[in-house]
């Protein structure tokens, strides 16, 4: 955990661009542009470089690895799920997760260190709202993936 330039701190929450490769983003492209040889390897190293793949720091792992554990609670996906529509306020986030208001709060102040919510105060309001679109995203990616895993499942099991 570091701090940012108010002296708040900050978890690492940012895992691409300018972040990554400031916390060890080994190499600024794809690896493996070595010439000659036998040809041995050489498909799988074309298939990285036309993907991409880069090789990232145990440090960049650990904040990839912190995003998944804050999405790893049921609580704080009905939370985000409830978002999706747009800004509400704890309030409303109560209705929609089946806990103590104390345990919402909680789990939204995560959500939001790790920079996936934005909040703003209203009064005695706070309206919380998606801060991360790329959350929608990969969601949708899960979810879809689910979806077809449970489609084939399904189709596997002998009808009753």
């Amino acid at each position: 955990m570091g701090s940012n330039a108010s002296g708040s701190k900050v978890r690492g929450s940012a895992v691409g661009g300018s972040a990554a490769s400031g916390l060890g983003l080994r190499g600024s492209g794809p690896r493996g542009s070595g010439a000659g040889g036998s040809g041995a390897g050489r498909g799988s190293r074309a298939r990285r470089r036309r993907q991409g793949a880069e090789t990232l720091s145990v440090q960049v792992l650990e904040l990839v690895a912190q995003r998944f554990r804050a999405l790893g609670d049921p609580s704080r996906l009905a939370l985000l799920q409830a978002l999706m529509d747009g800004e509400r306020t704890v309030g409303e986030l109560c209705l929609v997760c089946p806990t103590s208001q104390a345990n919402v709060s909680r789990h939204l102040a995560m959500l939001h260190e790790e920079g996936l919510l934005s909040r703003r105060k209203d009064g005695q309001h706070v309206h919380y709202q998606i801060a991360d679109p790329s959350i929608a995203k990969l969601c949708e990616l899960v979810c879809g993936s689910l979806s077809r895993r449970l489609d084939g499942l399904r189709e596997e099991l002998p009808s009753a």
